[in-house]
């Protein structure tokens, strides 16, 4: 009886078991042979580390410099839901960069850590490109663009740039603050113009403005 009750002792000591889920690289398609953070190549890791066997957490490694934007929303909202499910903390830990998409990501975690040096927020959304209208008028090319749809040839790199067109990129940086405000809360400590501008900052700046919770990277956490 009384060995036992050692061994069942022994097993109510052992250390907390916590999920880790790698989240490397670009948010969403990448061409050629590299695969981007997508939910698809995503759905069984995420449902995985859910699932472990005596599992108590789940810890997301954050590396990523950002991406599509739809992903980072389906990737984040799986595990959130995942979390609710099992009711299972998250945290996650920023490691060189958890930038844009990369702090979307983040923000599935309850609690963000990050390294002194690490980057991170970027809140914000790009789309980059060229203007070439001018360049084809010098050159006498006529660009023929048929399409069904005012709309449809948005953004078009040949035409004159509209500002309606470009104000659709504000409504996907409104759901990104909306995001951020939701998940940080009364935690976030800086003037939203700052916090929101699209700026990174250091881990030891982040966690100034209240976008992190603490300068410290997995394998040693001690919450």
């Amino acid at each position: 009886m009384a060995s036992g009750m050692r061994i069942v002792t022994r097993l109510r000591r052992r250390a907390p078991v916590v999920a880790v889920l790698r989240l490397a690289g670009i948010v969403g398609q990448v061409g050629g042979f590299r695969r981007g953070l997508s939910l698809a190549s995503l759905a069984g890791p995420i449902e995985r580390a859910f699932k472990m066997r005596r599992v108590q957490a789940v810890a997301l490694s954050v590396n990523s410099p950002g991406g599509s934007p739809v992903q980072a929303t389906l990737i984040a909202r799986r595990i959130r839901a995942l979390a609710a499910e099992h009711d299972m903390p998250v945290f996650a830990f920023a490691e060189d960069v958890a930038a844009s998409g990369g702090y979307w990501l983040a923000c599935a975690g309850d609690e963000i850590y990050a390294e002194a040096s690490s980057i991170v927020g970027s809140i914000g959304v790009i789309s980059s490109g060229f203007g070439f209208q001018g360049l084809l008028e010098r050159m006498g090319v006529e660009r023929r663009l048929h399409t069904a749809g005012a709309n449809k040839g948005m953004l078009d790199p040949f035409l004159d740039e509209k500002e309606s067109d470009v104000e659709h990129l504000a409504t996907i940086h409104e759901d990104f603050m909306n995001l951020v405000r939701d998940r940080r809360g009364k935690r976030l400590k800086g003037d939203e113009a700052e916090l929101f501008s699209g700026a990174f900052w250091t881990g030891r700046k982040a966690l100034e403005l209240g976008l992190i919770d603490g300068i410290h990277h997995a394998r040693p956490f001690r919450r």
